[in-house]
C-alpha cells in the first residue's frame, strides 16, 4: 500500500450519497472477506468518509498494531485520529508515517498541524519546514517553477492545475501560485495566495519571507513588521532574517532599531560588506556622520568594487574623497570593465562617486565625464518617456479646472495634519522640511509613498478602461469617496507619527503631480512648493544618483523637460486655485532666511519659534541626499554651483527653454496653463 493524500485540516464531511454507497460496498467486501486487511482498511476509510470517526478508529488501531510497516494504515490512522480530536494518537501515527516515508510532504504538513494542536509549536514549525523541503522534490512543482523562471507563466499554471486535480492545494503550491501572480503584476492576488500558504503551514519561512517583501512593496509596513518579528522565532536560525527585520524598521523610520540589528550581525561576522554598507546608511540618516564614514570604509575595504558604498561615502556632501580613494575607485572600475552589464550597478555607482571626487578636487571636466557616463549607463536600465509624462501632466491639468475645484469644496477630510512639501529633488525641500520639523507642533517623517499609491490605484481605473480619462474619474468621486480616500491616507501614514504633534510632513517631492488630488481628499492639508533655479536644481539632480525612482533625472534633456512640466502644472493650480500652494524660492530662503521662515510658518498656521532658525541643531533622522547639509547653517555656495559646468550644460539649457530667463516667474510660453 502507499499513502494517499487528503485535506490538511480534516473535518467531519457531509455524508453524500456517494459516501453512503462506498460504505455499503466496503461493508459488503468485508463481509465477504472478514480477515482481509485491505477490506478492513477500506471500511475504515469509508467510515471516515461518512464522519464515523469513532467507529473507524478501533479498526485502524488494530490494523496499525498488526501491520505497523504499512504507510497507508498509518496515514489513515493519523487522519482519522486528527478528525476525531485524538491528537496524541494522530501524532504517533503520523510520526511513524513520516519516518517511513520522509519524502511525502503531506504527512509532514498534517503532523505539523497536530503538533500545534498539542501546543508543540516549535515541533510544528520544524515539521512544516521538513514538509517544504520534501515538496521541493516534487517533479510537478519543479516543472512549474522552471516554466515560471523562463517566463512561461501559462505553462507554469498548467503544471500547478495538473497537480491540484484530486487534492487540496498545499502550501508550496500556493506560494508558487503567489509568485506567479506577483511576476504578472497582481500584487493583491499574490499577497492573498501567500497568506493562504502560511495559514496552512505557519512554519513555512520562505513563504513568510516572500510575504514580507510583498507587504513592503505594498507599503503595508505594520503587517510586514509583525511577520518579520515572527520570522525571528524560527527554530532554524538564519542571520538573513535579522536583515529583513532591519529593512522593515528602516522603512518605518526606526533607524536606531535597524542600527542595533546590523551591529549585532557585525559583532559575530564582521566580514560582511553589504551589512557594513547598510549600517552606514542608517548612521548617515541618524546624523552620525563620522561613524557612517567608518562603516562605508569598512564596506569598501572588504569589497573594493562595491559601487554603492563608494557612492554613499561620496554622497556625504561634507566628505571629500582623497587621491587614494580616487585610485582605489579607478582600480575597481577597471577590474569590473566599464561596459560590464552584469555589474552595471557597481559601474554606474563608481562613476557617480568618481565624479564627486573629481569635483571636490576642482577638475570639472573629469567630474562631468564621470557623471555623464554614470547617467548614460543608468538611463539604459530605466523605462522613462518624456513625451508620455508630458501627456500625463496635460491630462492632470485638464482634470482640475477652476470651476471643478471651486465646486468640490465639500468632501474629503478637514484635518490640517498633513504638510506636503513638493517639487523636484535637490530643490531645497529637505531644508524646508528641517526648518518645519524644528517647530514644536510639527513632526518630520520622511518621503512617504502613500499618496502616490492612492493616485496610482485611481489612475489604474482609467488604464483599465473603467473611465475614459482622469477628468471623468475625479468628477465621479463624491464627497464620501473623497473622505474615504483622505482617511485612508491618514490611516496609512499614522505609523510614522511618533511624537504626537498636531502636524506632520510628507516630503515626497513627486507629490506635486497630485496637488489636485490632495485638494479633493484633504482640503485642510498644507502644500508647500520648494523651488530652485532650474539650472541649479536640474544639474544637481542629474549628478545625484537616487536610491529609487526619479527616472527622469538621468538625462539632461529629460530632466529639463520634467522641470518645465512641473512649472506648467503648478502654474495651472496657482491660477485655478489661488493660495492652494505656498511657494518657497530657495535663493530667497538663503538670502533672507528669517523673513521666509516667518512667511512659511504663518502659512502653515503656527507661531514663529526661534528653533526654526537654528534648524541644524534639531536632532532627527533625515534620509535624503541633503541629510548632512541640513545639519549645518545655511550657506550660499550651492546657489550658483552649476555655473562651473556651464560649458557642458547646453542640452539642459535647451530643454528648459525660457523658464531659465523668467525664473522665478512663469514664462509666457506656459501662459495657457494659467487660464
Amino acid at each position: 500500500m502507499s499513502a494517499g493524500t487528503t485535506d490538511l485540516a480534516p473535518h467531519a464531511p457531509e455524508t453524500t450519497p456517494e459516501a453512503k454507497a462506498e460504505l455499503a460496498a466496503a461493508q459488503a467486501a468485508l463481509a465477504a472477506a472478514p480477515d482481509q486487511p485491505q477490506a478492513q482498511l477500506r471500511l475504515a476509510q469509508a467510515l471516515r468518509g461518512t464522519g464515523a470517526f469513532g467507529q473507524a478508529l478501533p479498526i485502524l488501531a488494530d490494523l496499525a498494531r498488526r501491520h505497523p510497516a504499512v504507510p497507508a494504515v498509518q496515514w489513515e490512522l493519523g487522519q482519522t485520529a486528527a478528525a476525531a480530536g485524538e491528537t496524541g494518537q494522530a501524532i504517533a501515527a503520523l510520526e511513524t508515517l513520516t519516518s517511513q516515508l520522509p519524502a511525502i510532504a503531506d504527512g509532514w504538513f498534517c503532523l505539523a498541524g497536530q503538533y500545534r494542536a498539542a501546543g508543540r509549536d516549535g515541533d510544528g514549525w520544524r515539521a512544516d519546514l521538513t514538509g517544504v523541503n520534501a515538496a521541493a522534490n516534487d517533479p510537478v512543482l519543479i516543472a512549474a517553477a522552471m516554466a515560471m523562471n523562463d517566463g512561461n507563466f501559462d505553462a507554469a499554471l498548467v503544471e500547478l492545475d495538473k497537480r491540484a486535480m484530486g487534492k487540496a492545494e498545499d502550501a508550496p503550491a500556493l506560494r508558487l501560485r503567489g509568485e506567479l501572480q506577483w511576476r504578472q503584476g497582481n500584487m493583491a492576488g499574490a499577497t492573498a495566495l501567500v497568506q493562504a500558504a502560511l495559514a496552512l503551514a505557519p512554519g513555512y519561512d520562505m513563504a513568510r519571507e516572500f510575504l514580507i517583501r510583498l507587504l513592503m512593496q505594498s507599503n503595508r509596513l505594520p503587517e510586514a513588521l509583525e511577520h518579520a518579528r515572527t520570522l525571528q522565532a524560527s527554530p532554524i536560525p538564519n542571520p538573513g532574517y535579522r536583515l529583513i527585520l532591519a529593512s522593515v524598521l528602516v522603512q518605518l523610520g526606526d533607524q536606531d532599531g535597524a542600527r542595533a540589528l546590523y551591529q549585532e550581525l557585525l559583532a559575530t561576522r564582521p566580514d560582511q560588506p553589504m551589512v557594513w554598507q547598510n549600517l552606514g546608511h542608517v548612521l548617515k540618516t541618524l546624523g552620525r556622520q563620522a561613524e557612517a564614514v567608518t562603516a562605508y570604509r569598512e564596506a569598501v575595504t572588504r569589497k573594493p568594487t562595491l559601487g554603492e558604498a563608494w557612492w554613499s561615502l561620496a554622497n556625504l556632501k561634507t566628505v571629500k574623497l582623497n587621491s587614494a580613494d580616487l585610485a582605489a575607485m579607478s582600480a575597481a572600475l577597471a577590474s569590473l570593465g566599464s561596459d560590464s552589464s552584469e555589474r552595471a550597478e557597481d559601474v554606474f555607482h563608481l562613476h557617480f562617486a568618481l565624479g564627486k571626487a573629481a569635483e571636490d578636487q576642482g577638475d570639472a571636466s573629469a567630474a562631468f565625464g564621470h557623471y555623464d557616463r554614470g547617467n548614460r549607463l543608468r538611463r539604459t536600465l530605466l523605462r522613462y518617456d518624456a513625451d508620455d509624462f508630458a501627456s500625463e501632466i496635460t491630462a492632470t491639468a485638464a482634470a482640475f479646472p477652476a470651476p471643478f475645484l471651486a465646486a468640490a469644496r465639500d468632501g474629503g477630510v478637514s484635518a490640517r495634519d498633513p504638510i506636503f512639501i513638493v517639487g523636484l529633488p535637490r530643490s531645497g525641500s529637505t531644508l524646508v522640511e528641517q526648518i518645519l520639523a524644528s517647530h514644536s507642533r510639527i513632526e518630520g517623517t520622511m518621503e512617504l509613498p502613500d499618496l502616490m499609491m492612492i493616485a496610482s490605484r485611481l489612475a489604474a481605473r482609467v488604464d483599465g478602461g473603467e473611465f475614459p480619462d482622469l477628468a471623468t474619474l475625479y468628477a465621479s468621486l463624491g464627497p464620501a469617496d473623497r473622505r474615504r480616500l483622505g482617511e485612508e491616507y491618514l490611516d496609512r501614514t499614522r505609523i510614522h507619527r511618533q511624537l504626537g504633534r498636531p502636524h506632520f510632513i510628507d516630503k515626497m517631492p513627486n507629490n506635486w503631480q497630485h496637488t489636485g488630488l490632495i485638494r479633493l481628499i484633504m482640503p485642510g492639508a498644507t502644500i508647500i512648493d520648494a523651488r530652485r533655479h532650474p539650472m541649479g536644481c536640474c544639474f544637481s539632480g542629474w549628478k545625484q544618483h537616487f536610491a529609487r525612482g526619479q527616472g527622469f533625472s538621468y538625462d539632461l534633456g529629460d530632466i529639463g523637460r520634467y522641470y518645465r512640466d512641473y512649472v506648467r502644472l503648478m502654474a495651472h493650480f496657482d491660477a485655478a486655485a489661488p493660495g492652494l500652494v505656498h511657494r518657497v524660492i530657495y535663493e530667497q530662503m538663503v538670502a533672507d532666511t528669517e523673513t521666509e521662515v516667518r512667511r512659511l510658518l504663518a502659512h502653515v498656521g503656527v507661531d514663529f519659534e526661534p528653533a526654526c532658525l537654528t534648524f541644524w541643531q534639531t536632532d532627527r533622522a533625515v534620509r535624503t541626499a541633503s541629510s548632512e547639509q541640513v545639519r549645518q547653517p545655511i550657506f550660499t555656495d550651492g546657489v550658483d554651483h552649476w555655473k562651473r559646468f556651464d560649458a557642458w550644460l547646453g542640452p539642459l539649457q535647451a530643454s528648459l527653454g525660457d523658464v531659465v530667463e523668467t525664473y522665478p516667474a512663469v514664462p509666457a510660453s506656459l501662459a495657457p496653463a494659467l487660464i
